[in-house]
């Protein structure tokens, strides 16, 4: 009955929208195709300029008035990047192993702690329940410098400085992951956990087989929002043996290697800016097509 009226509801917005367009005429459909592109190509500026900036030779780079095209493109800004790396008493792979673990732990944190927390929340009433969702909206108004000391602190008391979980308790800690999930699973219909319990499941049965998967759009947006706060973290304020620094923080000193390394620091630009505009398109196809199928609504 459900999927019935879903469908039915389908069909209504599509006609009502065949019906609109319509009505509008070519001379307005092409002012606001030209109006979206105008501002598609702005809000892309600064992605295209990194790019072309990437392999701008080092005559362009300080050409006057600066030129957003490249026009003679080269290679030369990554070679000199390998070799910068090459010359560094860590190796490279250290580097990149160390990112690698924080952000998986830091992601699967993130997710799983923040899941479970909000699940309660979201189905279940109890004493204190409407305070606790209360503060966890109040916390989303302090910025990160604001708790950077509070933090410190605390992962100085518990010993852990200059260990990767100090970089990555914080982020599992925060409560944005928390207020996302909550929200999204207050749209869960309790019926389904109510009929869950009729035929015998437990909570975390009920947790893993029902509410995690009809919740993906949410958690897959938490996956993207804690990679791009782990991928762009140096650990300078929490992490002092270069052993343990993660890739961003090498990267970081290649570019306060002053006016020489300009080059270098605009190809460094762009591989940090890959791997995180990659998460994200693969991560949104995700979101879209989950949304369009599996979507329910209370």
């Amino acid at each position: 009955m459900k999927e019935i009226k879903l469908l039915s509801g389908i069909h209504r917005r599509w006609t009502a929208f065949k019906l609109k367009r319509r009505n509008r005429s070519l001379a307005v459909d092409i002012s606001l195709m030209v109006f979206l592109a105008f501002f598609g190509f702005f809000s892309a500026a600064p992605l295209i300029l990194t790019i072309s900036s990437a392999f701008k030779p080092m005559s362009e780079i300080f050409l006057f008035p600066p030129r957003f095209w490249v026009q003679n493109p080269t290679l030369n800004n990554f070679f000199d990047l390998g070799t910068v790396l090459t010359d560094s008493k860590i190796i490279l792979g250290r580097y990149i192993f160390n990112t690698a673990f924080i952000t998986s732990l830091g992601m699967l944190g993130t997710v799983l702690l923040g899941s479970m927390a909000a699940f309660p929340l979201a189905k279940y009433v109890f004493p204190g329940s409407g305070f606790m969702s209360h503060t966890i909206v109040y916390s989303l108004m302090f910025n990160g410098a604001v708790t950077a000391i509070p933090s410190y602190l605390i992962m100085s008391k518990l010993g852990l400085v200059d260990t990767y979980l100090a970089v990555i308790l914080p982020v599992i800690a925060g409560t944005l992951g928390l207020y996302l999930m909550q929200s999204f699973m207050t749209q869960i219909p309790t019926e389904l956990i109510e009929a869950a319990k009729i035929d015998g499941k437990g909570e975390f049965n009920i947790f893993f087989t029902i509410i995690m998967p009809l919740s993906r759009p949410a958690w897959i947006t938490l996956i993207i929002l804690s990679f791009n706060s782990l991928w762009g973290n140096t650990g300078g304020t929490f992490i002092y043996t270069e052993s343990l620094k993660p890739l961003s923080f090498m990267l970081s000193q290649i570019i306060g290697g002053g006016i020489a390394r300009t080059g270098v620091a605009a190809a460094v630009g762009l591989v940090m800016l890959t791997l995180p505009i990659t998460v994200f398109i693969i991560s949104q196809s995700n979101v879209i097509e989950t949304m369009a199928t599996s979507g329910l609504k209370g």
